[in-house]
């Protein structure tokens, strides 16, 4: 007989409208949230797309790479973006991404509100939105977070009813592998709690009914421009040596201020003491989430959301703080409520003036200040510059598309900015270099100024700009 999972309460409600309104505040009004390069060419990505007609299937930003084969993955996002900027500009930009923030927020307290409730609900709810924190920016994940919450929870409460995942799912998952290369997560969660399912009901019932479920949820996930190859692109691009030069690509570094590590003792802690009781392969889940968020930070957010789900039950039952089942009261009223405090913050955001200013990814006032005819010329570009360099029609030398420039490059790259002086010169002279655009605290900056047949044309808190000498 199928289990009945319980209802939220009626005072759980408070905690999921007050998570989703909290969220998409923080998204509107964060100035982190528009702190990253790849938003400028993830527009700019939509906005060719826009024009064109067409996916991208080739390079038509940098000139080191350009007409290289390069498919952007994450094409449906990239299209959102483009149109959210050209609607509203930078607030339609963050009205987006605060609208997939709040429904995020949202969805993960009402499901962890069938198994936990009062302090236990909100207290995981903070610590698992703390860890997301890191990943609130505009760009394609989190756009693609709605679809990994809805996912897990979907797939759980089917074990929770024992039943097959309903049907309802696969739109979705097809939607997923247009977004965001997450999907992955979403298909390899299937096999553990498929072979749960096999271990408790009768195994071929349980079986074909799973099995059925996987096979369309592969297909769904090959309903994309690149196929079969949307699959493959995943494992191609984390197994680049490279890679781990690159911030976000970089293992956690627990000497700075990490939530994961607060928020795994808090779980450990209360695990452990009450003798809860998980089952191996959701252990197996939760390992493999947590070895990924330790070699990569990026995927901290995946942990964050997957872990609480499959952690509410056993919580639940360890702190013996199963949702009270309560009449609904007053359910209409809050959510008048929170209509109109969305809307308010709305028109707030699209009142209030967002512009983009100098920063560690901007350098407005130092491109400015080049010259057009120079700026048609080969650049030499700080990494983190490459995205703005794009969205303003700047053919940049690198950016931080690391799968279309692969590891050979990103090593060469690497090098260049260490710097090592020898590298620096061949790469000036190898690719005709007319002029640089480096952060003002990059190390290649420096060398530059040693150079003979170069000059600085502009320099500031956040950019140095050098010429060659003669360049137009």
């Amino acid at each position: 007989m199928a289990l009945s999972l319980p209802k939220p309460p009626a005072d759980a409600r408070l905690v999921v409208f007050g998570a989703a309104l909290a969220a998409f505040a923080v998204v509107l009004f964060a100035p982190a949230v528009l702190n990253d390069g790849d938003t400028y060419w993830h527009i700019a990505a939509g906005r060719w797309m826009l024009e064109n007609q067409a996916v991208l299937r080739i390079d038509p930003f940098s000139y080191t790479f350009a007409g290289h084969p390069w498919q952007t993955h994450e094409w449906l996002a990239e299209i959102a973006m483009a149109l959210a900027y050209i609607c509203a500009g930078w607030s339609g930009e963050v009205l987006l991404f605060g609208t997939a923030a709040a429904i995020t927020a949202g969805l993960l307290a009402h499901h962890l509100s069938r198994r936990l409730d009062g302090i236990v609900l909100i207290v995981t709810l903070l610590l698992s939105l703390a860890c997301v924190a890191g990943s609130l920016l505009a760009r394609p994940h989190l756009l693609a977070l709605p679809l990994l919450e809805i996912w897990t929870a979907g797939l759980l409460i089917a074990r929770d009813e024992g039943r097959a995942p309903p049907w309802g799912l696969l739109p979705l998952m097809t939607l997923w592998a247009n977004l965001h290369a997450s999907f992955l997560i979403g298909l390899l969660l299937i096999l553990p709690l498929a072979l749960e399912a096999v271990q408790e009901v009768p195994p071929n019932r349980a079986l074909r009914r799973w099995g059925i479920f996987a096979g369309l949820a592969l297909l769904a996930a090959m309903v994309s421009p690149h196929g079969i190859y949307g699959l493959i692109f995943p494992f191609k691009l984390m197994a680049i040596p490279g890679l781990q030069m690159i911030g976000e690509w970089a293992p956690t570094d627990f000497r700075s201020f990490q939530p994961l590590a607060f928020a795994a003792a808090a779980a450990l802690y209360v695990l452990l003491s009450r003798g809860a009781r998980i089952k191996p392969l959701r252990i197996l889940i939760l390992l493999g989430l947590l070895y990924l968020a330790l070699i990569h930070v990026r995927h901290h957010m995946l942990i964050a959301i997957v872990g609480p789900l499959v952690l509410a039950e056993p919580l639940g039952r360890a702190v013996q703080n199963a949702p009270r089942p309560q009449a609904p009261q007053h359910a209409v009223a809050m959510a008048a409520a929170f209509a109109a405090l969305v809307a308010a913050l709305t028109a707030l955001r699209l009142w209030l003036p967002l512009e983009r200013g100098d920063g560690p990814v901007t350098p407005a006032t130092a491109l400015a200040r080049v010259p057009a005819a120079l700026r048609r010329n080969p650049v030499l570009n700080d990494y983190a510059f490459g995205g703005y360099l794009i969205f303003n029609d700047v053919r940049p030398f690198i950016d931080s598309r690391a799968e279309l420039y692969g590891e050979k490059f990103l090593v060469r790259y690497a090098k260049i900015v260490h710097p090592d002086k020898p590298a620096l010169e061949a790469a000036l002279a190898r690719f005709h270099v007319r002029w640089t655009i480096f952060a003002a605290d990059n190390p290649a900056a420096g060398t530059m100024d040693t150079l003979g047949g170069w000059h600085r044309l502009y320099a500031d808190r956040w950019v140095i700009v050098h010429v060659k000498d003669g360049a137009p």
